[in-house]
């Protein structure tokens, strides 16, 4: 009898994976263990190079908000507090899910006592919300929508005050008493007209790499409109992905187009195309990458469309556009290759006006069942990513593209997690060696710099850079990673004013749905 009840729940099981649709799972990293997990077994084929991955793509039975959770919770209110969506609809093929979406977050930090505020107590007050749908196994959709007040660590805010944008995502506005006020929003439609082919329009972001951070292209900066083609063939052995985007330049009052007397005049703007290929060869999996940047508006106006940002074949745009001005290249390679079912290198190698490259490690349920670990380390030359003109840096809404970091840095990355139940203990740390270029030159340390004619890098400052948070959290709800959070992160720039340095102590009520990087 017991056997029999052991294959009706992994039947059960499998038929829950299947019954997946073609949204995209959320695009974070605690969400993602699992499917990591997953895709980390020798026998498994799954391109997890590029994300956010399509649901029907991955194996997800280990995934937080899609693993089954047989656990018998007795009240309706339970159920939706641990388990549940908190509205949902099931009724043949369609599927639609509504949450709410928040972080309510208190924090202080004991060593500020300077002119940044009356106080050094410091809060977040998100409020939104989350709809997911399936209609039939051909079509999906999903929409969130976040609005923030927040009053934020002084390093972070000098940071705002000087890109404009809360890393990873959002413009923002600055009110009285340095109150930040920023809202945004994510959505995608997403069709598979055959099992092998995907299509998708929407608004978000993409990360390329296995890694915590990318040298490619992360999910720091600003979401972005797409239109998005992706096939999957010879068995599932490759993967060929291409889309086409729009990104903002800068977004300073000097970024701006020169359009009269307009009370905001328009962003400057360029537009992108993006091609990846992933290549599974059993242990080995490789992924080459291509980023085409556009310019469309110059001194003149706006220019003419240039017919090459709809070519779909990596490696054309590099071949066409070499030493042409009007456009930006960078041209990349990944790999991971699988040690063992739970163990996996990483690697990656980028290539624009110079090199960026990264190498890794991560383990999971190392001699402890729950026990993670990863290692890496990330490095990028001077002048990496930058461009003349400036407009085409490597950059989207004055964020990097690719590591928070920007350009011209050294960096080694820790990231040790033990979970138990639903408690998890994390400490993530960085230490780095960053640059700055001093006034009135262009070291190579400033991606939003234009590219000098003469590159001299020995003005450069280094400066060390140390991060650490280190958290407990208890997990309520895994279809929106609903987790009660206590911490503290320090940071630590040595040489640099009091307000570069902080010792932020919080607990927080969150919804985790995208990747955070104040690691910076």
């Amino acid at each position: 009898m017991h056997r029999l009840l052991l294959f009706l729940f992994c039947l059960l099981g499998t038929l829950a994976v299947r019954a997946q649709g073609n949204n995209d799972v959320p695009l974070q990293r605690e969400i993602y263990r699992g499917l990591e997990l997953k895709a980390a077994a020798r026998e498994a084929r799954v391109h997890s190079g590029l994300k956010p991955l399509i649901e029907r793509r991955a194996d997800l039975s280990a995934t937080m908000g899609y693993a089954m959770d047989s656990t018998k919770y007795y009240f309706w209110y339970t159920e939706k507090l641990y388990r549940d969506h908190l509205l949902q609809v099931k009724q043949e093929d369609v599927r639609i899910s509504v949450d709410p979406l928040f972080q309510f977050e208190l924090g202080f930090d004991p060593g500020d006592r300077t002119a940044y505020r009356d106080t050094n107590r410091y809060y977040h007050n998100t409020r939104g919300f989350l709809l997911r749908g399936d209609l039939g196994d051909r079509f999906s959709f999903q929409t969130m929508f976040h609005e923030t007040q927040a009053v934020i660590p002084q390093y972070l805010f000098r940071y705002v005050e000087r890109t404009g944008a809360m890393p990873g995502q959002a413009r923002v506005k600055i009110q009285e008493r340095r109150e930040l006020d920023f809202g945004w929003s994510q959505a995608n439609i997403s069709y598979s007209p055959s099992a092998w082919l995907n299509v998708q329009f929407g608004h978000g972001k993409h990360f390329v790499g296995h890694g915590y951070r990318s040298v490619h292209l992360s999910d720091n900066a600003l979401n972005a409109p797409y239109l998005k083609l992706s096939a999957l063939f010879l068995k599932q052995r490759v993967q060929y992905s291409t889309w086409h985007t729009k990104h903002l330049g800068g977004l300073s009052r000097t970024d701006r187009l020169p359009t009269g007397d307009a009370a905001e005049s328009l962003l400057y703007w360029y537009r992108a195309r993006f091609n990846h290929l992933s290549v599974d060869l059993g242990p080995l999996q490789l992924g080459l990458f291509e980023a085409t940047l556009f310019r469309t508006i110059d001194s003149t106006g706006v220019l003419p469309f240039d017919a090459m940002e709809l070519n779909p074949v990596i490696g054309l745009n590099t071949l066409v556009k070499a030493g042409a001005p009007g456009s930006s290249r960078l041209l990349g390679a990944d790999l991971r290759i699988k040690l063992t079912d739970r163990l996996f290198a990483y690697g990656q190698v980028a290539i624009s006006e110079a090199v960026a490259w990264q190498a890794g490690m991560r383990a999971f349920d190392l001699g402890i069942k729950g026990f993670d670990l990863q290692l890496e380390v990330n490095s990028a030359d001077p002048f990496a990513y930058m461009n003349n003109p400036a407009e085409l840096a490597y950059q989207h809404g004055s964020l990097p593209l690719a590591h928070p970091l920007g350009t011209h840095f050294q960096e080694a990355v820790l990231i040790a997690e033990q979970t138990v139940g639903r408690a998890t203990l994390q400490v993530r740390s960085t230490k780095a060696i960053v640059h700055r270029d001093p006034a009135g030159t262009s070291a190579g340390a400033d991606i939003g710099a234009p590219l000098p004619a003469t590159r001299d890098t020995l003005t450069a400052t280094a400066l060390d850079l140390f991060t650490m948070d280190a958290n407990l959290s208890y997990l309520f709800n895994p279809k929106t990673n609903l987790r009660a959070v206590i911490g503290v992160m320090r940071r630590d720039m040595p040489g640099t004013a009091d307000n570069f340095q902080s010792s932020y102590i919080y607990l927080a009520v969150r919804t985790g749905l995208f990747n955070r990087y104040y690691d910076l």
